[in-house]
């Protein structure tokens, strides 16, 4: 019976997760489902902007390598201890960025290379610039506009670059674009006007992202396990939205304060408006995916003068310090959100923390993952010892039950009336081993969850074969562990380390007690078998720290056993 409230628990905690979306994320009315789609882009009832639309317009560009796209036009590069890589002057387009700290592929000397121009099939870029309600009487810079370089031609940590374009009608465009020492880009967008009339212009900042990203196997990305695609904080209201969304109709959102962007699991593009201006932000697809915003109020430049606005764009790592050091020190509220911790965020985050603590002092993520597995067991170890004598007891009250049940087999009513009489006689609760797992499953799944998105985590070795606790025990028990000489599809990767977590889950069903009903017992006799395959793919960090937890829990059960005893009538 107790077997039957583990299977129970754990059916119920999947149900839990995969559910939860489902659940608790607003629905779509009637209404914004029979709405006109975006290619209309009409301003909604109630919007209470008259700020012009910013122009997504997408044409058709060739298909060229990123190498000749980078190559084939003038350049601004840029250099810190975290990024490099280039500002295109066609456009002053953000579209080149390498994370010099972070490698592509375990054992491989190639960095992530992150955004690509928009010539490329898979373009990502980053553009600024102005928006008019009158734009056919004013010449406007555009993501074709060739800039040119004033003064500094390279940028660099304290070394600001300034484009400048002429519309040869009386205004000079400017855009001033510094670097910090992380993954902060701050433009400062100048208008100066020598014209006699006076202009009206609303600053803008779009993400172009002409593609979905290829995830790779077992990423978990794009599944309501871990977001990816739009994501923005409008006031206090954060907002996320898969690709398929945005395909299907435009979101669009007023505030006062907030940002927006495009995630993927460990990598962001962000844009923050300056501070105190009101904007509309849009996610949008047409031929391409976009994230933009445009103020909700125009600059006004009077003639003979010049007005700036400002503009934060993110091109980060997800590293937990410097997201939320940028929250802090930007005071970006809720930035930190950049980074899924999910609904158990109260849970997620102090884990990571601990465990992080823990690897900065053991220099071993894995080793980091075992003391926390540990330290939860001993916080739950008084519930767990209570949940174990009582299975320990119906372990060995199992051949009275069966007793009783070949006595009042044909009086089902008198069979439960002895069965409790024996619960209460012995002190037995029949269900009281339900009860610590149903407490630490949040704690799994927080682990789970922080185990997925950190990108400290990610390529950090444990011992022996696992090179990278983030990604899937990489052995296979159909080659015989790298013994034979062949690559086995995903799908027959069973690893050594869930193949430990499915026999320790095995040896501790054992110390259980076994269930009266002979199909129950064979089905959980199957049970371990079936969740060693499921968890096979999951990262060998979450592996680690299932197998140590059951190892501990035979331990803790196995004393218990031995030393627990009842006495029957």
């Amino acid at each position: 019976m107790d077997l039957r409230n583990v299977i129970f628990a754990i059916a119920l905690s999947f149900a839990v997760l995969f559910g939860w979306s489902v659940i608790f994320e607003t629905p779509q009315s009637e209404e914004q489902k029979a709405s006109q789609q975006n290619e209309s882009y009409q301003k909604k009832d109630g919007q209470n902007s008259d700020a012009p639309s910013v122009n997504i317009e997408n044409k058709k560009v060739p298909n060229i390598l990123r190498k000749d796209a980078i190559s084939s036009g003038k350049r601004i590069k840029f250099e810190n201890d975290n990024v490099k890589g280039s500002i295109a002057l066609e456009g002053a387009l953000i579209d080149d960025i390498v994370f010099k700290k972070y490698k592509l592929k375990l054992g491989s000397d190639k960095r992530v290379t992150y955004l690509n121009p928009a010539a490329t099939n898979d373009g990502y870029f980053v553009e600024t610039g102005w928006a008019s309600s009158n734009i056919d009487k004013i010449s406007l810079p555009t993501a074709k506009t060739l800039w040119k370089v004033k003064g500094n031609s390279k940028l660099s940590v304290g070394n600001p670059v300034i484009v400048e374009w002429n519309n040869n009608s009386g205004l000079i465009f400017r855009k001033k674009i510094e670097l910090d020492d992380k993954f902060l880009f701050k433009i400062t967008q100048e208008i100066q006007n020598k014209s006699s009339e006076k202009v009206e212009l609303y600053p803008y900042a779009q993400i172009t992202r002409n593609q979905k990203p290829v995830l790779a196997a077992g990423s978990m990305s794009g599944t309501m396990i871990l977001h990816d695609g739009f994501i923005g904080v409008f006031n206090e209201d954060l907002k996320e939205y898969d690709y398929d969304d945005i395909q299907d109709k435009k979101k669009e959102h007023n505030a006062e304060s907030g940002w927006l962007g495009i995630t993927d699991k460990y990598w962001i593009t962000a844009l923050v408006p300056e501070k105190n201006q009101s904007f509309k932000g849009e996610f949008v697809y047409k031929n391409s995916y976009k994230a933009n915003y445009i103020l909700n109020k125009p600059v006004v430049v009077q003639p003979s003068s010049s007005k700036t606005s400002g503009t934060k764009v993110f091109i980060a790592a997800k590293e937990v310090k410097v997201i939320d050091g940028y929250a802090e020190s930007e005071a970006i509220n809720k930035f930190d959100l950049t980074i899924d911790w999910g609904w158990l965020y109260f849970l997620t985050k102090p884990l990571f923390f601990i465990i992080n603590y823990l690897f900065e002092l053991t220099k071993n993520f894995g080793i980091a993952i075992i003391l926390v597995t540990a330290a939860v067991r001993l916080l739950f170890f008084p519930l767990a010892n209570y949940s174990f004598r009582s299975m320990a007891k119906m372990k060995i009250l199992q051949p009275e039950l069966l007793r009783l049940k070949e006595l009042h087999k044909g009086d089902k009513a008198k069979l439960q009336q002895e069965m409790m009489a024996l619960y209460k006689r012995e002190k037995v609760n029949p269900l009281s081993g339900c009860l610590p797992i149903l407490i630490q499953i949040p704690f799994f799944f927080a682990i789970y969850k922080m185990l997925l998105i950190s990108l400290e985590m990610r390529h950090q070795p444990f011992f022996g074969w696992i090179k990278d606790l983030s990604a899937q025990d990489p052995t296979s028990i159909f080659n015989i562990f790298g013994l034979i000489p062949w690559d086995p599809p995903s799908f027959l990767i069973i690893g050594a380390w869930p193949i430990m977590m499915g026999a320790t889950m095995y040896l501790q069903q054992k110390l259980n007690p076994t269930p009266p009903d002979p199909i129950q017992a064979k089905i959980f006799m199957f049970f371990p078998l079936f969740l060693t395959i499921i968890l096979a793919p999951f990262p060998s960090g979450l592996v680690v720290y299932w197998t140590i937890n059951n190892i501990l829990t035979i331990a803790q059960q196995w004393v218990i056993m031995r030393t627990t005893t009842v006495k029957t009538k």
